[in-house]
Formats: structure tokens, C-alpha cells, sequence
């Protein structure tokens, strides 16, 4: 402390002011100022009147000896003035008569005007006991000005320095509430109690050491004080006799002569300066103490245990300063860093950092790795990547440079067991930490090959699932691999060939997932020479064409032929037609020939094929030769539903041949109600009912067909016989060719009152597509449906010349639609 209290000479000569108590036998007992400098102002003294005095304790001893008056507390202060100014003071008890005279006192003060100092710019507390004090008024009662107060020598370092070793549990929390104060005038008052004055004094003294120069000139205190809610200091001491104020917010109270504080301080400035006076150490607060980055540094430089907090400034602030620190600081922080031994389970003593330091040495180690050698960084590598193991923070990139052989051998022997117990913890993910470790297994040569399928198997599922997860939630799948996954397949062929082989196993079970995530992930499969036939096809990117092309590249980027291997098979079908899609009719019967039965049923793709013509829509021409395809191969290992169904599709395509035989409707209907088990699917039904309906319009329908489409009762059926008349292609005929029109006319016009809903239908075509394409023809083209007719016989003629003239629709209608007549039944 000494090399802080001298200095260059500043501030000018001070005035001094004595106050005193009233003479023995005085008429006025009140105290006065026995002397003043010319150079105080008036004002001052009015306010100095009120900072100066004397109260002893309340538990004093009434007719004090002159050992006893020596105990009585110095009052020792620092007081702001109104004006800026301030007044430093030292009041001693000189004598005290309890049986109802006046307390003796004598007070000696200094005034240093607003903007000045102490001459030499002495600390205000380290004048405590200078022999500059005087206690008694000057003979001649006009005291000169002073041009220097000498420091004392009490407060010395060798003094200070046991103090705060004594005070060693109390320094952070004070240093703490000093730090709130000097920075806020609003913070409140710091109340010290201690038996002594003088102990108060060595507090302030601290105080001042710690805090920055501005702050500690600033400072204001009082020593002691007999009630502390009077004062208006800054830092306040008191005796346990002084009034108390422990229940009063406005004062931090530090009873040093009570119980030791529990609980430890949150504030890292304030524990660091603990520990450095706690090491006798003050001479590292010559700098700018309230900067924590370089005291921290500082503290652990000169050897000084720090906690992890401070410990993470230090390195952090370090981290910042790597270019303009020596390279002999730099080694000495290093040492400090990593003092003790190395954090392992086989050294239950040694602390663990917290997260903050964590990073903040890995942050330094970045800095420093490769710019000082091994032997200076290698026991920051090793504390760094041992903390990260065992504190579960992040693991260091390492090079395998960057520790020394001992720190090696040391590292693996410690960290194998958390290694290994870290790659197979299965509540933290595969991609994540586990893989962080295997690479600094690698780096300390711990062997871990035993573990790798099982870390394999987490990665692949991981990797499949993040891919399922997004597509079921209707998000685009996450495409490409992790950063950190794709350097270690490429490091560690161990890895590597594990990792390949389980996405190889995924892919045969779900190879959509595996593409959705892989496909254009760089997954280095050309380091791999063979294998992985599936893995391979799920890279491979899906680029515009025809799926039946893409499905053979996929089986050529396979290697393997699907006769050898027939669950390659499957994997390029579902990658060429992915999710819900479907090959068309050629294309699957073009697969069916290709690869034949016995493959696709190996492989599992013969219900895909079965799927595609069920599924497929009514307009692929392809269906009826693949479902006789699919009879054909697979006789006995459909169930009735499905061979139904093919059945009902092979005469779709019957229809129009003439291999389609007799009975049309007959045929389709009893098909479509062949087994109340498995229902003919829609899109089946659908098709058979448009062939069926195609070919009832092609021409003139036979009778017995047409009577059957009357009878069927089947409203499917009807609605798709007059969606089909109601078509583009039937009216384009319709308005074209006069034979066309005629065979229409008898088939609408045919077994009136059959079945209600036949009526429905044939009426319906009769007023909204026959009359508007008639009414529409030439006179010509009307002749030529009367011959076409008149030819047909049966009084067709008559009944379309009735059914055409003008104001005869409703008449006919009804002759036609059997109103009148017995109906017959649709079971008859």
C-alpha cells in the first residue's frame, strides 16, 4: 500500500479547523471552534459544526483512567461539504465526567476545497494517526496552513496484510457492498462493527486499496460513530455498544464481532480481491483494480487459486489479449489455469470447472494451440478436453500435436471409462455429443471399435426418423448429413463401414426415409469400392423421366442383380414410384415380364403390381392386359376379392371384341357382387361400369342387354350409362351421323316402365340429349333417321314422328314412360 500513498506533490496548502469541548469552569458548556484557519469560509463552519464532536459509547466507564481513555474510539472522518469540498477530521476523547459535566473532546481538521487533494495525493485513511493530528488547540490559537499530511505508518502492507487474513470470510461480501455504494450514491451506508476504531480504519483501508484511485479519494467514512442512522457517510464504523440498524435497509451491515457469513458471494470482482489480499498480494491492484479481466490474470499469475468464475473472466479476457501478452505471461497464465491436477474420476478432489470457464479455456485454447508450443498449451489441451468429458461441456477440436506424450498417456488412462460410457449414452443424441467423443477416443488412441455398431445403428435411425418425422408432418425432409457426421465417415472407416452397413438395412424397410434424407448428402459412398446396394440406390439423386427408366438406373447403381439379390428389387421400385404412386399398366406389366413372378413375389413387390390395377384410374389402357397378366401368374395365391377384381378388369378389355361373348351386363354385375367379404374396389368399379357403358353406346344396344341395364337396379351403373351419354364423343355423334341418332332413340325409347330409375334415365336423355341434337339436324339428316327407323320396324317410326312434333313431348312422354299401365316388377 505504501507505493500507493506517495506520489507527485498536488492540491494546495489545506486550512485547519480545532474543535473542542468548552474549557473547565466555562459559563457555555457547549463545544466551539478553539482555532480556524483565515482560510475557511463561514458557510463551512456552520456545516463543520455539525460533523464535528464527540459521543463517547453508552457503555463507557464513568471516571476513565488515563489506560482507559486511551481505549475510547477515535473518530476518524471523511465527510462530504455542501460546497464540494471536504473535511477530513480526527476527534479523540480527552476526558469525561458521567456524574453530569461535559465530555472532554478535541477534534483537528483539515479543509480540502472542492476539486482538490492531500498534498503528494495521500489517501485520506492512510493519514489515520499521522503525526500531523494534533490533540489539543495550538497555544497561540491561530493555527497555520499545512502544505502535507504525513501518511502513517500503521497501514502498511505487512500491517493490512494479517488484518485481512484475520477478516479472511468477511472480505468478498464487503468488498461486494463496497463496490454497490462507491458506484451509487443511492446504494445506501456500510456499517462496520468492530471492538476497535482502529480496526475500522485498517477496513477502510482496504477499501481503498480495491477500489479505482478516482473512487477511493471519493470515499467518505467515519471510524466511529455512537448511533449510525446520524452519520451521512459512505462506509460507517461502530461499536456493538452503537445504536443498531441491522433491521433498517438502508445500511449493509458487517458485524465483525458476531457470527461468520454463510453462503458464498456472487460477486466475482469482490471474491477475487478477497483472495488476493487473503494472499497478501495487494500490489496487484496497481492497475485499475475494478478491471476483472486483468486482476483475474493477474491473481492466477502470481499463483492464486481462484474460483470457476473468475477463473472464466481471466481466461476470456485472456483469450482477447493473446497478441499483445509476452509469451512469458501467457505461460504463467497457462500454469495458473492449470494449476492442481488434471480432473479425472480417479481424482475425486479435484474440482470441476463450471460451464463458463468450460468455454472460456476452450475459447483460449483455440488462440493459443499452434502459437506457443506443445509443452506450454498442453496442459490446457488436457484440462480442457478432460473438463469437457467429464463436466459434459463441448469437446475440443484437438490436433494431435496439441498434447505432449505424457499428457496422452495420462488423458487416456483417465478419460477411458467417460469415453466410452459417453459414445453409448443413449439419452443424448447420436449425432451430438456421443460423436464428439469417439473423435477424442481416436485422438487418446482409446479403443472403442466394440461400440461402434451399436453408435452406428443410433446414428442411421436417428438420421431415417428426423427425415420420417418431417414428411408425416407434411414439411420437406431435412436433405444432407450433419457437418460433424460427415467428418467422421470420413476419418474413421470403422465408423464408416458400420454407419453404411445400418442406413444399408433401413433403406431395405423404409427407402423413401433414407433418400428423403440422404439423396445429395455427399455420404462418401465412392469410399467404399462395393456394397450397400440399397444405400446406394437412396443417394442416388431423383432427376426428371420416365420411372421405368429411373427404376433401372437405380438397379444398375445397385451392383446386384434382383435375381440375385431380390430385395434390390423392391427398394428401386419404391424409389422409382415413392409414396403413394403407382407404375401404370404398362409399366407394371412390363416389370412383370421383365423380372418375372418368382421375383417379385422373392421380393415383395407382386401387391405392388396387384395394387396397381386396382388402384389405377379408368383411363389407363394398360390395366386389362396386366390384370390378365396377373391371373395368369399368380392363380392360386390371390384371395377371391382381389381374383374378382382382376377378373371384372380383364373384361374391360374384353368389351368391344368379340371375345367378350353375350350377357355384358350380366357378366359385369355378377363380378361386381361375387364376394360380400372383400368389396370390388372403386376405381375397379368404375372402369367396368365406363367400359360396359361405352359399349351399350357404341351402336345399337342388343335388346337383351339393354333389357338387363333396365332391370339391373343398379343406380352406379345407371349414372355412369348417362354420364357416358351425356359425353363430348356421344354428342359429337349425335349432331354427325343420322343412324347414330336412330339406334339412340330406340334404346331411350325402349322398355317404358321397366323400373323407375330406367324411366329417370332414358326420359332424362330423351328431353336433354336426344331433342336438342335432333331438333338441331338438317331436314336431310331428319329423313334419314325416319328411313333408318322405318327399317328398324316395330312402329319406331311412328312413335319418334309422334315423339318429335311439336307439342307432343308431354303426351309421349308419358305413353312411353308407362303411366297407365300395369308395371312390372323389377324381381319378375
Amino acid at each position: 500500500m505504501a507505493g500507493r500513498e506517495f506520489g507527485h506533490r498536488e492540491g494546495p496548502v489545506l486550512a485547519q479547523l480545532h474543535y473542542t469541548s468548552a474549557p473547565s469552569g466555562s459559563e457555555d458548556p457547549g463545544p466551539r471552534f478553539a482555532a480556524v484557519g483565515a482560510e475557511v469560509p463561514p458557510g463551512v463552519l456552520r456545516e463543520a459544526g455539525r460533523l464535528l464532536g464527540y459521543e463517547p459509547p453508552p457503555d463507557s466507564p464513568q471516571q476513565p483512567d488515563a489506560e482507559q481513555l486511551k481505549r475510547f474510539p477515535t473518530v476518524f472522518s471523511f465527510s462530504e461539504l455542501a460546497d464540494g469540498g471536504r473535511l477530513l477530521s480526527r476527534s479523540v476523547c480527552t476526558g469525561t465526567d458521567w456524574a453530569g459535566g461535559p465530555v472532554s473532546f478535541h477534534t483537528h481538521a483539515v479543509l480540502l476545497p472542492a476539486g482538490t487533494r492531500l498534498p503528494d495525493g495521500v489517501l485520506p485513511i492512510s493519514t489515520w494517526e499521522s503525526p500531523r493530528w494534533a490533540e489539543s488547540t495550538p497555544p497561540d490559537g491561530g493555527p497555520d496552513p499545512v502544505d502535507r499530511v504525513e501518511p502513517s505508518g500503521l497501514l502498511r502492507k505487512e500491517a493490512l496484510v494479517p488484518f485481512a487474513v484475520s477478516r479472511a470470510e468477511r472480505l468478498a461480501a464487503f468488498f461486494a457492498d463496497l463496490r454497490a455504494v462507491a458506484a451509487d450514491p443511492g446504494a445506501g451506508q456500510i456499517v462496520v462493527v468492530e471492538h476497535d476504531s482502529a480496526d475500522v480504519s485498517r477496513w477502510i483501508a482496504l477499501a481503498c486499496t480495491v477500489l479505482p484511485r478516482e473512487q477511493a479519494h471519493r470515499l467518505t467514512f467515519t471510524t466511529y460513530t455512537r448511533d449510525p442512522r446520524q452519520t451521512r457517510q459512505q462506509l460507517v464504523g461502530a461499536l456493538p455498544s452503537s445504536e443498531p440498524v441491522a433491521d433498517d435497509g438502508r445500511y449493509r451491515v458487517h458485524n465483525c464481532t458476531g457470527r461468520q457469513p454463510s453462503g458464498p458471494v456472487t460477486d466475482t470482482w469482490a471474491e477475487v480481491c478477497a483472495r488476493v489480499w487473503r494472499a497478501g498480494r495487494p500490489d496487484l491492484f496497481h492497475n485499475d483494480p475494478e478491471d476483472l479481466g486483468p486482476l483475474a490474470v493477474s491473481a492466477l499469475v502470481a499463483g492464486i487459486d481462484l474460483r470457476t468464475d473468475a477463473r472464466a473472466v481471466a481466461a476470456s479476457w485472456a483469450a482477447e489479449q493473446v497478441d499483445a501478452l509476452p509469451d512469458d505471461r501467457l505461460t504463467a497464465l497457462v500454469a495458473g489455469l492449470c494449476g492442481g491436477p488434471v480432473p479425472h474420476l480417479g481424482s475425486p478432489s479435484a474440482t470441476l470447472p463450471g460451464a463458463a470457464e468450460q468455454v472460456a479455456l476452450a475459447a483460449l485454447l483455440a488462440r493459443l494451440d499452434g502459437r506457443v508450443t506443445a509443452a506450454v498449451s498442453a496442459p490446457l489441451a488436457a484440462r480442457v478436453l478432460a473438463s469437457a468429458v467429464l463436466a459434459h461441456g463441448p469437446v475440443p477440436v484437438l490436433r494431435a500435436g496439441s498434447l505432449t506424450a505424457r499428457a496422452h498417456d495420462d488423458l487416456a488412462r483417465d478419460l477411458a471409462p467417460s469415453l466410452r460410457a459417453g459414445i453409448a449414452d443413449t439419452h443424448e443424441p447420436a449425432v451430438g455429443r456421443p460423436l464428439t467423443l469417439l473423435r477424442a477416443a481416436d485422438l487418446l488412441d482409446v479403443d472403442c471399435q466394440d461400440q461402434l455398431p451399436e453408435l452406428a445403428e443410433r446414428l442411421a435411425r436417428e438420421l431415417v426418423g428426423a427425415s420420417a418425422a418431417s414428411l408425416s408432418g407434411g414439411e420437406p425432409p431435412a436433405v444432407g448429413c450433419p457437418p460433424a457426421l460427415l467428418d467422421a465417415v470420413h476419418t474413421h472407416p470403422g465408423l464408416r463401414v458400420a454407419l453404411f452397413g445400418s442406413l444399408d438395412t433401413l433403406a431395405v424397410a423404409e427407402p423413401a426415409s433414407v433418400a428423403g434424407v440422404l439423396t445429395g448428402s455427399g455420404l462418401p459412398l465412392d469410399l467404399q469400392q462395393s456394397g450397400f446396394p440399397h444405400l446406394r440406390m437412396c443417394v442416388t439423386p431423383a432427376g426428371p423421366g420416365d420411372p421405368l427408366d429411373r427404376f433401372h438406373g437405380l438397379l444398375r447403381t445397385a451392383g446386384v442383380s434382383p435375381h440375385a439379390d431380390p430385395t434390390v428389387l423392391r427398394t428401386a421400385f419404391r424409389l422409382a414410384w415413392p409414396g403413394a404412386e403407382l407404375p401404370t399398366g404398362r409399366e407394371a406389366a412390363l416389370l412383370l415380364t421383365e423380372l418375372g413372378s418368382d421375383t417379385h413375389r422373392t421380393a415383395g413387390t407382386r401387391e405392388l403390381l396387384i395394387e396397381a390395377a386396382l388402384a389405377a384410374p379408368p383411363d389407363d389402357p394398360g390395366i386389362p392386359a396386366l390384370a390378365t397378366d396377373l391371373l395368369r401368374c399368380f392363380t392360386t395365391e390371390l384371395g377371391p376379392g382381389r381374383r374378382t377384381a382382376l377378373l371384372l378388369l380383364e373384361f374391360t378389355g374384353l368389351l368391344g371384341t368379340g371375345s367378350a361373348g353375350e350377357e355384358w351386363v350380366g357378366r359385369v354385375l355378377e363380378l361386381m357382387t361375387g364376394t360380400a367379404t372383400d368389396p370390388i374396389p372403386d376405381a375397379v368399379a368404375e372402369r367396368a361400369f365406363q367400359a360396359l357403358a361405352a359399349r351399350l353406346l357404341a351402336g345399337r344396344a342388343p335388346e337383351n342387354e339393354l333389357y338387363a341395364l333396365a332391370r339391373s337396379a343398379e343406380p352406379r351403373l345407371l349414372a355412369v350409362y348417362e354420364r357416358t351419354a351425356r359425353s363430348e364423343r356421344v354428342g359429337d355423334r349425335l349432331r354427325t351421323e343420322p343412324t347414330y341418332v336412330a339406334a339412340r332413340f330406340c334404346d331411350w325409347s325402349a322398355f317404358p316402365g321397366t323400373y323407375p330409375a330406367w324411366d329417370e334415365t332414358r326420359t332424362s336423355l330423351l328431353t336433354k340429349v336426344l331433342r336438342p341434337a335432333v331438333r338441331a339436324l338438317s331436314a336431310a339428316d331428319q329423313g334419314a333417321v325416319e328411313t333408318a327407323l322405318d327399317h328398324a320396324g316395330r312402329n319406331k317410326l311412328e312413335a319418334f314422328r309422334a315423339w318429335n312434333r311439336p307439342g307432343a313431348l308431354g303426351r309421349l312422354a308419358g305413353r312411353l314412360s308407362g303411366r297407365g299401365r300395369r308395371t312390372e316388377q323389377p324381381g319378375a
